[in-house]
């Protein structure tokens, strides 16, 4: 008979934490999907994969679910090497071919280009990023896969809609689905509903090869490490604030904001449209 010790050993706590923790990613990933249709039957779905905890994470969960979901799909890891120094190229390959997952790697001398360009100084990320973009989007149009699933989360999506909000002066963050600019790409974003500190704890139980993003010397742009002390320090003082207000995002009630194209604010209340005058005559009048 096993003792009280052994019951309620370090080892069994720990594996039991982990396994939950397994179960809480799954069940998050797999609500998005359900949510939002991210992933339907017959998709062919490129993984972004930097080798960054949340990429990997990405990777991982979506195997793990693609045994059991209820439509087939496939799914193929995609590296954009840009050639940064100290790079190390083997090890997306190496853990690819060990856990038998399709891989491509997209070689595009990026780093040359955004070191020549941005002055000294000044953060890469913003050039680098759309570098990055332009090449994933073009192979995976060559490739013929029709979802591209980023690692963005919860804290990511929440970032940028602050930094949206206090810099650009609109209410627009990241969406968990999205079709891009040029109508070509459907963008997903499967962790959408998973939280940062539970992907960092995955990862580390995972003992995925982590590749540190700051090859380049760059660091990650100020202005959203301010917006996620704010919202680290918010939720330290009020747990659960920042799953309320990730919450917020998907219940938007348009008729109580101001924006006059997304609800009709002229015509409401109007007795006919002979009595509504235009912008311009209230303008007119203001100023005579």
């Amino acid at each position: 008979m096993p003792t009280i010790e052994r019951l309620h050993s370090p080892d069994r706590k720990q594996t039991h934490e982990a396994a939950r923790l397994a179960r809480r990613l799954r069940h998050a990933v797999g609500r998005a999907i359900a949510d939002y249709n991210l992933i339907g039957d017959g998709d062919r779905v490129m993984v972004c994969l930097s080798g960054g905890k949340d990429s990997w994470t990405l990777l991982d969960l979506l195997l793990s679910l693609q045994a059991k979901a209820p439509v087939k799909f496939e799914l193929a890891a995609v590296n954009l090497d840009q050639k940064q120094p100290g790079f190390p190229e083997h090890v997306i390959p190496d853990y690819c071919r060990e856990r038998g997952v399709p891989f491509h790697v997209i070689e595009q001398d990026t780093y040359s280009v955004v070191t020549r360009v941005v002055p000294e100084g000044k953060t890469l990320c913003s050039l680098c990023s759309r570098l990055r973009r332009g090449a994933l989007y073009a192979f995976a149009e060559r490739e013929g896969f029709n979802k591209i699933a980023l690692g963005h989360h919860r804290d990511d999506i929440l970032a940028t809609f602050f930094l949206n909000l206090f810099h650009g002066g609109t209410l627009k963050a990241m969406p968990p689905k999205l079709l891009s600019d040029d109508g070509k790409h459907v963008l997903i974003r499967p962790l959408a509903y998973c939280r940062e500190a539970e992907i960092a704890e995955y990862a580390e139980q995972r003992a995925f090869p982590i590749i540190p993003c700051n090859l380049c010397g760059s660091q990650e742009n100020l202005q959203r490490k301010q917006a996620r002390r704010m919202l680290d320090a918010w939720e330290r003082e009020h747990p659960g604030r920042s799953e309320i207000m990730f919450r917020a995002l998907s219940h938007v009630a348009p008729s109580h904001l101001a924006d006059g194209e997304l609800f009709d604010f002229a015509s409401l209340g109007s007795r006919s449209e002979t009595s509504r005058l235009d912008a311009h005559a209230w303008l007119d009048s203001r100023d005579s």
